[in-house]
């Protein structure tokens, strides 16, 4: 059953609390794609993988690609699934594997908006991830009352917009809180 109370992280950011110190998930900024009683699925959308690129994908699928499409980078959208293509994207929502986030936002993972990414025919605003982040029931919950998570709603212009080397300074920005000013140690009342 799907969570749809206040409760839900769906359509939210994660932002990793400087105290962080797994590689995974240093520093990120991660949108919660889905988050029911069962887990949470979500994407890192600030780490770029160090080589690999569009053609990279293309090639190995035999897709077919327009010249320019094949340079657009290839982020690591966590440490789950990583023989998997995720896309996070704007609209149009009609690809067959497309679930939708927030009104503006949806998550994908099938053949077809990647190919039609490939013919400049996908949504205008995308990011192609291989893996993405997961966390079983109530794990989110707890890592998020042991102060690992900050949280605040998506902003699509942190994903789509912001310099990747800006996104986790800035997501903590639009919450209200000034980065400098985070600890690295969770303090409990």
């Amino acid at each position: 059953m799907e969570n749809t109370g206040p409760e839900t992280l769906k359509g939210h950011f994660l932002m990793a609390m400087p105290g962080l110190n797994d590689p995974n998930f240093f520093q990120t900024v991660t949108c919660i794609c889905e988050h029911t009683e069962e887990g949470a699925v979500g994407m890192v959308v600030n780490r770029v993988h160090d080589t690999l690129k569009t053609k990279d994908l293309f090639e190995e699928l035999n897709i077919a690609y327009l010249p320019g499409s094949e340079i657009l980078p290839v982020y690591l959208g966590g440490p789950v699934h990583l023989g998997e293509i995720f896309i996070l994207h704007g609209p149009p929502f009609d690809w067959q594997g497309c679930m939708n986030v927030t009104p503006v936002l949806a998550m994908s993972n099938t053949i077809d908006i990647l190919q039609a990414i490939a013919l400049g025919r996908g949504p205008e605003a995308f990011l192609i991830a291989i893996g993405c982040a997961g966390w079983g029931a109530d794990q989110l919950e707890t890592e998020i009352r042991e102060n690992v998570w900050l949280t605040g709603r998506i902003y699509e212009d942190i994903i789509f917009s912001t310099a990747v080397e800006s996104r986790w300074e800035q997501a903590i920005r639009k919450i209200g809180i000034d980065p400098t000013w985070l600890s690295d140690t969770a303090g409990h009342a």
